[in-house]
């Protein structure tokens, strides 16, 4: 081309340019939304942007990204297909600017449903999108890897579709450039988001491909990998697939993950166990793999959330019998007992849960005997931000305990004053009955020694109020609850003042009347 045409040319393009710029200005001033549409997107527009887009100068093909940035902010209708052709050229821009404005730009225009997937897809696009994953540029990378996920989970459901782009993203999982394969895992784990795209995923061969990646030396290559495969682990239909690999090398991988040194790794490892447990044959295979010892070690981490994972999941585990005896033996309890006083809902919530699975055998008792548990329980109830839900569980728990004499001795030499008052208010709340119920219950089976006389005497007035309470019910369990309570505090001679003449007394002696009368009818009644 000759010096005159080239210039001919350039400045063609710049008019091309001053019409596209004046246009875009114009639009921004404050046109209506149906004119702004009208405007952005006329004939003119298209042909303005064409020559932008195909230009070889990278200050052209800068306006013509902007332009169609602006647009994915502001379109309320679809793109013209039409105007799609600039967008594929400026994708294969080498400029790094323009890679970033139109790789932002489509990923609107796809959230928005304002650009055809199915368009994008037949047009080749996939292919520069995925060269993006290349990119110097950390957000075009972000923004190609947004592209990819959208274009994979179109709603056209169309496996064709969703091929072209897995396995592609398959391929690049395997690249030994970092931030290639950061971004590829990335893309995966957002499509396993959807139950459908997940089951392709799998078909295609992805799982081999993600449990490979828990060992990958980016850390965030680990993460997105275990998210993954803890949302494929999910759907119980793709656990053959997950246990196929031999030598239970996914179990190993997710279990090494758990020693991670990054916290949100070992935290992530705990929760795919977690739901991975729900098979019962992969958790006899986990247990196989001495996995207690690592998952304990995460209960002394200063992270809060790698505690409550690791208590999560170990309280998934305590609830199958089989694993108790090695639970116990590996000291579970004893950290358990310590736990208790990192006082969290979640950590407090779990660690009841396993000392009631964990209390049924006579090693687990006498393990909690020995632990801090009582007294990690104990100090549970003064804790101001727990919920009813939450104190349900932790008097629950105690309510069992009570059930051996030597713990009940241990409590009532270990209790406060101020557990006691936390206990006495507890019962006396009928907004949870159950929780109102398990409290009184506690304070039904304390001994009345001298010590425990001087604790409970400020409270004696209200015990009675709550008894009485329990006695007018219906409930058969809360008239006995206030009976044996009754017969348990008349030991002191304080309290036997209190209760003569009182209307509890009354109403103890109307049950006995109605008891008496009852069994005297029962009596007479002959079965047939």
């Amino acid at each position: 081309m000759s010096k005159a045409a080239r210039g001919c040319l350039h400045v063609t393009c710049y008019q091309s340019m001053y019409v596209c710029v004046c246009i875009y200005v114009a639009v921004v001033r404050g046109k209506s939304t149906k004119d702004e549409e009208t405007q952005l997107l006329n004939q003119e527009s298209l042909h303005t942007l064409s020559k932008l887009a195909f230009s070889e100068n990278h200050d052209l093909q800068t306006t013509a990204a902007m332009y169609f940035l602006h647009v994915s902010h502001h379109l309320k209708s679809p793109l013209p297909d039409a105007f799609m052709e600039p967008v594929m050229a400026l994708l294969l821009s080498t400029d790094p600017d323009v890679q970033n404005t139109i790789s932002h730009s489509l990923v609107n225009l796809l959230a928005q449903n304002n650009a055809c997937r199915e368009l994008v897809i037949e047009m080749g696009m996939l292919v520069p999108i995925l060269e993006l994953f290349q990119s110097g540029d950390a957000t075009t990378r972000c923004h190609s890897c947004a592209c990819v996920t959208m274009l994979a989970s179109s709603e056209s459901k169309s496996e064709a579709i969703m091929l072209d782009c897995i396995m592609p993203l398959l391929a690049l999982a395997k690249s030994y450039e970092p931030q290639v394969q950061q971004n590829a895992t990335w893309a995966l784990l957002h499509l396993t988001q959807s139950d459908w795209s997940t089951r392709i995923l799998c078909e295609v061969g992805a799982i081999p491909v993600l449990v490979l990646l828990l060992q990958s030396s980016n850390s965030e290559v680990q993460f997105y990998s275990c998210s993954a495969l803890c949302n494929i682990a999910a759907v119980r239909e793709h656990h053959p697939k997950l246990l196929s690999m031999g030598g239970h090398f996914l179990l190993k991988s997710v279990l090494t993950l758990v020693s991670s040194s990054v916290q949100k790794n070992s935290t992530q490892a705990c929760k795919c166990l977690q739901t991975l447990t729900k098979n019962v044959l992969i958790q006899e295979q986990l247990m196989e793999l001495d996995c207690v010892l690592p998952i304990k070690a995460l209960l002394k981490s200063s992270s809060r959330a790698c505690r409550e994972s690791a208590v999560t999941l170990l309280s998934a585990l305590s609830a199958h019998p089989p694993n108790n005896d090695v639970l116990v033996s590996e000291g579970l309890l004893e950290e358990i007992g310590q736990l208790l006083h990192h006082q969290t809902s979640v950590v407090i919530t779990h660690s009841c849960t396993i000392i009631s699975n964990l209390r049924s055998s006579s090693v687990g008792q006498q393990a909690v005997m020995e632990s801090q548990c009582l007294s990690g329980l104990l100090r549970a109830l003064l804790s101001p931000s727990l919920s009813d839900e939450t104190l349900l569980h932790v008097t629950s728990c105690l309510h069992h305990l009570m059930t051996w004499d030597e713990l009940k001795s241990n409590l009532s030499v270990t209790i406060t004053s101020e557990q006691v008052s936390r206990l006495v208010r507890l019962s006396r709340q009928m907004q949870n009955p159950q929780l109102s119920y398990n409290s009184a219950a506690i304070i039904s089976t304390l001994k009345m020694t001298d010590e425990m006389v001087l604790l409970l005497r400020p409270h004696y007035i209200t015990m009675l109020e709550y008894l009485l309470v329990f006695l007018k019910k219906k409930d058969v369990k809360l008239q006995h609850l206030c009976i044996v309570t009754v017969l348990n505090l008349k030991k002191d001679g304080g309290f036997l003042c209190l209760l003569a003449g009182s209307e509890l007394e009354a109403q103890l002696c109307k049950v006995r009347a109605q008891t008496e009368e009852t069994r005297r009818l029962l009596q007479m009644f002959k079965p047939l």
